[in-house]
């Protein structure tokens, strides 16, 4: 099983695509993050804002 990750390794070292990449896939994982965050922050507000208006939910 070894050398099949090394054989992978060295495929995807020399690939093309590997050094026109670049940064790219990193900073759309940070962009999908935040997108993400700002998503769930949202939703929390609502949902606060609903606990807020139920004085009989458990907090």
């Amino acid at each position: 099983m070894n050398g099949f990750w090394w054989t992978l390794g060295k495929i995807l070292n020399g690939a093309w695509f590997y050094d026109n990449i670049g940064d790219i896939f990193n900073y759309s994982v940070i962009v999908l993050g935040f997108i993400g965050l700002f998503y769930w922050l949202n939703w929390q507000r609502k949902f606060n804002q609903q606990a807020e208006k139920d004085p009989n939910q458990i907090k």
